[in-house]
């Protein structure tokens, strides 16, 4: 029996050691990766401070940059809405001159004369004001079509004309600064079709004959 205590003490002995000779290399290896993991340098510590500060302090400046635009903004074109809706008399008036230069009975008349240049005097106080508050029409008869400025409603077969000239203006654009306040609606010009070409020749000719 004591025999068999002494055998079973000793086994358990070079297991326990068994297991302790495993664990070694495990602890040594943990050993060197604490090793490998090193604190930073006070140094180094400092150069990332400086460098997030640096950072912060970009961020900063780009949000004052932005808040400064945006301010410049709201002072330059804080009218717009109001610019463009003002637009609407210059439309109103321009339609009522059409519409008393196509009544028969006024036509030639004494009062629709009077009519007319006191309408011509209110536009041109109207567009008086918005040229001294930086709104201008925009140039657009003989001017080519450009799609930053005009809008092109229709074509107008014109040969005396280089195609994408503009020879119709529907509605007049406005620019406030340098945006634009609404597009000219415009007609441009383009070179007539052959097939109209060859009626025009027959009518010619049934005309010489």
């Amino acid at each position: 029996m004591e025999k068999e205590e002494n055998q079973n003490n000793t086994s358990a002995e070079q297991n326990q050691d068994a297991v302790k000779e495993t664990e070694k290399p495990e602890e040594n290896l943990s050993e060197e990766n604490k090793e490998e993991i090193k604190e930073p340098t006070p140094e180094e510590k400092i150069a990332e401070l400086e460098d997030k500060l640096a950072r912060t302090f970009a961020e900063m400046e780009n949000q004052r940059r932005r808040f400064e635009k945006e301010k410049e903004d709201a002072f330059e074109y804080g009218g717009y809405s109001f610019a463009k809706e003002a637009l609407n008399l210059i439309d109103n008036l321009d339609r009522s001159k059409h519409v008393l230069e196509s009544d028969d009975k006024l036509k030639e008349t004494e009062a629709l004369k009077k009519t007319l240049e006191h309408l011509d005097i209110i536009k041109k106080d109207l567009i008086s004001i918005f040229e001294k508050n930086n709104i201008k029409p925009i140039d657009s008869i003989n001017k080519k079509l450009d799609p930053n400025f005009h809008q092109a409603m229709m074509e107008i077969e014109d040969d005396t004309k280089e195609p994408g000239t503009i020879i119709q203006e529907i509605q007049k654009g406005f620019t406030i600064k340098d945006r634009l306040l609404r597009p000219s609606l415009v007609g441009v010009s383009k070179k007539v079709t052959k097939k109209e070409e060859k009626t025009s020749e027959i009518q010619e000719n049934s005309e010489n004959k």
